[in-house]
């Protein structure tokens, strides 16, 4: 129970940081509903009936992504700048507890995508909200949330020996949305890409979501979803613990 209320705590901790960001609404709010205007003036033209709430839903799981991937080398990196770093290595709990409500925290933030982009697609472009599933879409949102929270806990590990994480970051963003399926479906790619995006839990998050949205069986790519998040974390777990070793070691935690 004293870990649980640990990880709650720590959870709204970083949540309650990352909105008085400036920058991070930028990412999760405006960047997806601009994403969103040029999706919407491209599919509005096509024949079909949920062609609008398909590049919508889209453009808000884009969001959720970018607001992870940001947020996963943020983190090191403000909490080298404010010089915490160290703290919260060195603090009684493992630096895994640390990370996971701090990266669950950020793909959280990214529901602002989802709520900013398909408020603004019914606004202004008329876009219908009737779901297929509507008590399976939330599920489905908090079991992308909690895959991709994940997966920011394997490359949060990994950015901890790099000076410059947030460049690497930036690298990151755009092939994962298109091998995710984000900015165009996957059958219109390569067959070898994939086998790129089944390992990537942002490919069957994005398929849950759509599935429950405009028909289809969510249950199956939610479950792959979060049985990718639970590997993530194992790999987290390792990764961590090697990464944290090496930096004592190389006395290189605190570089900024």
């Amino acid at each position: 129970m004293a870990t649980l209320r640990m990880l709650l705590f720590s959870w709204w901790f970083f949540f309650r940081i990352l909105t008085e960001s400036g920058f991070f609404i930028l990412t999760s709010v405006i960047q997806p509903v601009l994403f969103a205007t040029m999706a919407f003036e491209l599919f509005r033209l096509g024949r079909g009936e949920h062609t609008l709430l398909y590049a919508g839903l889209g453009a808000a799981m884009m969001g959720i992504w970018s607001s992870t991937l940001f947020g996963s080398g943020g983190q090191i990196q403000y909490a080298r700048f404010r010089g915490t770093l160290e703290l919260q290595v060195l603090a009684p709990p493992s630096y895994l507890l640390v990370l996971v409500p701090a990266m669950l925290a950020t793909s959280a933030l990214g529901l602002y995508s989802l709520v900013a982009t398909l408020g603004w697609g019914w606004l202004l472009f008329g876009m219908p909200l009737h779901l297929a599933h509507p008590w399976l879409f939330l599920p489905a949102v908090v079991c992308a949330v909690i895959g991709l929270g994940l997966l920011g806990i394997v490359m949060a590990s990994t950015f901890v020996l790099w000076r410059h994480a947030n460049a690497f970051s930036n690298l990151l963003e755009y092939p994962v949305w298109l091998l995710a399926g984000l900015i165009v479906p996957l059958s219109f790619l390569p067959d070898w890409a994939r086998w790129i995006a089944y390992p990537l839990s942002p490919y069957w998050a994005a398929k849950g979501v759509r599935a429950a949205a405009l028909g289809g069986n969510p249950l199956p790519p939610m479950a792959i979803c979060l049985g990718l998040g639970l590997v993530y974390l194992g790999i987290g777990a390792l990764t961590v613990s090697n990464f944290e070793r090496l930096a004592r070691e190389k006395a290189s935690l605190a570089l900024a």
